[in-house]
């Protein structure tokens, strides 16, 4: 008996209904350091420093270099970083859910809250998920108040 095949992962993008208002077309390249407001979806090339509030999409076909933050989720299709350069040339943190899909291509550094990827993505620079920051910061400054004052 062979096994049952294992159901597919499907990541379904609607960058209107997901409110990203931003776009780099297919054959444009915009670089410099740049602001995104309401998220942005990469069909071209991005290169720089860059800081998008809201989702970052990275199109199959499309290339991100350079360091960028992303407040919000990652949509990985396309090419993170150079693919010859190193891991340090690219930088992206992702204070969201960074999802690597099955054509996306990471050399760049990915540092993200949390990770999800899709068989066939290809990682080839390092990665790490960041820890949660404390939940109660205000009481931990009060016990150490209170610990030098005792």
């Amino acid at each position: 008996m062979s096994p049952e095949p294992r159901p597919q992962d499907t990541l379904t993008i609607d960058p209107v209904a997901m409110n990203v208002t931003n776009r780099i077309a297919q054959g444009s390249i915009l670089s410099g350091q740049l602001h995104f407001e309401g998220g942005l979806l990469v069909q071209g090339e991005l290169d720089g420093s860059a800081q998008v509030q809201g989702r970052l999409i990275v199109w199959d076909g499309a290339t991100v270099r350079g360091r960028v933050v992303v407040l919000g989720d990652l949509y990985l299709f396309g090419q993170l970083g150079d693919p010859h350069g190193g891991a340090l040339d690219t930088q992206v943190e992702c204070m969201g859910t960074a999802y690597v899909a099955s054509t996306a291509r990471s050399t760049g550094t990915l540092v993200a809250q949390r990770l999800r990827m899709y068989e066939g993505a290809d990682l080839q620079g390092p990665f790490k998920t960041l820890r949660a920051n404390r939940a109660l910061p205000v009481l931990t400054q009060e016990a150490a108040a209170n610990a030098t004052s005792a």
